[in-house]
């Protein structure tokens, strides 16, 4: 029951951030992610198995009709909403986290020739714009921003915005002390 549990949550996830979405029957038949996901946690249970085979051939049999290819070592979360799919790559220590929103066109690799952990961790509520290459081993902090065709190589702060190639950040949320400035005077200029 928890299997078909996770499965209508996610497709109630896309519901929810895809206007063009009408219904749960549409969802299921008409989104390859969604088709990605299912294939991925059965791989994912024979790979835990060390079904390796058998787990690579589901993944590769999915790829094949959905265009997205997730190893099945890698681990997902809940809430994965991956719009339009076409090109995403999910690599095999590749951790993502909750509500995550990627585009097509997504890599989600390693950097070369390490072993262990080679791919990176994406935290709850990340949304990767499309093209975007986040490779290695590295940490993408809660509520990131990553802009369209960026290559991410280093961690993020969390609530931030990251574009360009290597990526930067050029955007993050915080909070201001206004007792820091009390005692400064405050030019137009610094207004942003």
């Amino acid at each position: 029951m928890k299997f078909m549990k996770n499965i209508l949550h996610d497709i109630d996830v896309v519901i929810e951030k895809d206007p063009a979405a009408r219904n749960r029957m549409e969802v299921l038949i008409l989104y390859p992610h969604i088709r990605a996901i299912i294939d991925h946690r059965i791989a994912k249970a024979l790979y835990k198995r060390n079904m390796f085979f058998m787990a690579r051939f589901i993944s590769n049999i999915s790829r094949f009709f959905t265009g997205i290819e997730i190893h099945p070592g890698a681990t997902i979360g809940q809430g994965l909403f991956i719009d339009h799919g076409m090109g995403v790559v999910i690599g095999e220590t590749a951790e993502i986290g909750n509500n995550v929103h990627m585009y097509h066109g997504v890599t989600l690799g390693g950097t070369g020739k390490e072993t262990g952990k080679r791919h990176p961790t994406i935290e709850d509520n990340v949304v990767i714009g499309a093209g975007a290459k986040v490779l290695g081993n590295i940490l993408i902090a809660t509520g990131t921003k990553i802009g369209a065709n960026s290559v991410v190589l280093r961690d993020t702060q969390a609530n931030s915005t990251v574009v360009g190639i290597r990526a930067k950040e050029v955007r993050r949320e915080s909070i201001i002390n206004v007792e820091e400035y009390l005692d400064k005077k405050i030019f137009n200029e610094m207004i942003i």
